[in-house]
């Protein structure tokens, strides 16, 4: 969907800048360093025209979704360890910090109606700037305070987090009642729960952490979201009967995500107590990833079938965010444990000649969401998002120990404050002013944006 009025002009405005790198079709040696970083250069240029927080007072903040805020900075993240291009460094910065709260969980007041999802989104995003070095703010939390906030939030019941009172365990899709999908307990939240949970455990090398995602674990499987044997992750699980512990029996929908956050966090997990059970459990999800969605009849190129065959991914607005979210951990666990990079970066560089011949749209580099078939008309932010990060991780072919996630004991800053997302805060929550240094680091965007006032507004949020 494209920006309408002034945003639309804005946007237009910034594609035809002169940056001469940015107007001809993206081509693609998956080979040659320097054709990814180029092509990765330019998915992300593409990427950015989209976003225009930092010329707001609420920086990171996109109304149509809000955990499409912490996808897009995930591929910033990504985008910057991948090639050491610093450009979009400070946008990423100040929406990060700004779309955390006073308890450090990622919580905000303007954030009404979130899923337990979103805010995971958050908190992975939060984690991977830890592990990448990405520098702290000079005030305010730490990436590793804001990941601790979402992991202890969502392991808390009060927090309307991890519930026992239905299937046993599990964190609900909603955290309200009224929310549609409150009664549905779903892959995606905690898979990405036992990612957050696994991670700490790998960044602060502490074992409670590494016991929650265990828990977190064990669960998904008692319940059949995981089928340990098979390797098949369902959508989700509800209330009802026909299925362990309460619980209705899966829906067996299939989405990339999914996998992937369940084969990452068994990979951290490997990284983290070298127990061979995870390597075992990391190798089954990451085949099953690759025979579920790099089918034949698509070259290989990593699809979310379920919604692309019928373009309901284009609809959705979420569905495109999916594959690119599971390439990036793809890169990221070929990272972790370097003896599955020759599983993974074939399948990676496969995908990116296809994502790449399907970001050439009206020689404006817009990419489609079919990463096969050239072009498809299909324009998005989501889409721009994932066409990033496909250029991002094929750069894996180039990365070697140095670029591997950190820990506490490999250099990683263990500042932070253990009790975040449980600080109570007096009164209405206020929002921190945005600094003249803030501001400049928006560049481009905030001089050609005009500055949009959100404070008493009530967004409706589209839900992965």
């Amino acid at each position: 969907m494209r920006f309408k009025g002034a945003g639309h002009m804005a946007i237009l405005a910034l594609r035809i800048l002169p940056f001469a790198s940015h107007v001809c079709a993206i081509n693609l040696d998956v080979n040659d360093q320097q054709s990814i970083k180029d092509a990765g250069s330019t998915a992300t240029y593409n990427m950015m025209t989209w976003y225009k927080g930092n010329g707001t007072d609420n920086p990171g903040f996109i109304s149509r979704s809000w955990w499409t805020g912490a996808a897009l900075f995930l591929a910033c993240l990504n985008y910057w360890h991948a090639t050491n291009d610093t450009t979009y460094n400070e946008d990423v910065s100040i929406g990060m910090q700004h779309q955390g709260s006073p308890t450090g969980d990622y919580m905000p007041s303007w954030a009404s109606g979130i899923g337990n999802d979103d805010q995971m989104f958050w908190g992975l995003a939060a984690i991977t700037a830890a592990e990448y070095k990405f520098p702290n703010r000079p005030t305010g939390d730490t990436w590793l305070t804001l990941a601790e906030g979402v992991f202890n939030d969502q392991k808390d019941p009060d927090g309307k987090g991890w519930d026992t009172t239905v299937c046993g365990g599990g964190l609900r899709w909603q955290k309200e009642l009224w929310q549609s999908g409150y009664t549905m307990k779903n892959a995606v939240s905690n898979g990405g729960f036992f990612m957050l949970a696994a991670r700490l455990a790998w960044f602060k090398q502490e074992k409670g952490y590494a016991t929650w995602a265990e828990k977190v674990w064990d669960w998904s499987t008692s319940v059949n979201l995981v089928n340990d044997t098979t390797w098949e992750v369902a959508d989700s699980v509800r209330q009802g009967t026909g299925g362990p512990d309460g619980c209705s029996l899966p829906d067996h929908t299939r989405w990339t995500y999914n996998y992937g956050t369940y084969a990452s966090g068994a990979a951290y997990m490997y990284a983290y107590t070298n127990e061979n059970k995870w390597l075992e459990i990391t190798t089954g999800l990451v085949d099953a990833i690759f025979t579920t969605f790099a089918l034949p009849e698509h070259g290989g190129v990593i699809t979310d079938w379920t919604c692309e065959a019928s373009s309901r991914c284009y609809v959705d607005a979420n569905g495109p965010l999916f594959k690119g979210l599971t390439v990036s951990w793809l890169s990221d666990i070929a990272l972790i444990i370097p003896e599955l990079k020759e599983k993974i970066l074939p399948k990676l560089q496969v995908s990116a000649k296809g994502a790449a011949n399907s970001c050439t749209g009206n020689n404006e580099n817009l990419c489609g969401n079919h990463w096969y078939g050239g072009y498809d008309e299909q324009n998005s932010m989501e889409n721009a998002i994932s066409g990033s990060q496909i250029m991002s991780a094929v750069m894996l072919k180039f990365l070697g120990d140095s670029s591997k996630p950190v820990s506490t004991a490999t250099g990683g800053n263990g500042s932070s404050d253990p009790n975040s997302g449980t600080r109570k805060t007096s009164g209405p929550e206020t929002l921190a002013p945005i600094t003249t240094a803030d501001k400049a680091g928006a560049g481009i965007l905030t001089a050609v944006f005009v500055c949009l006032t959100v404070g008493g507004l009530v967004f409706l949020f589209m839900n992965p």
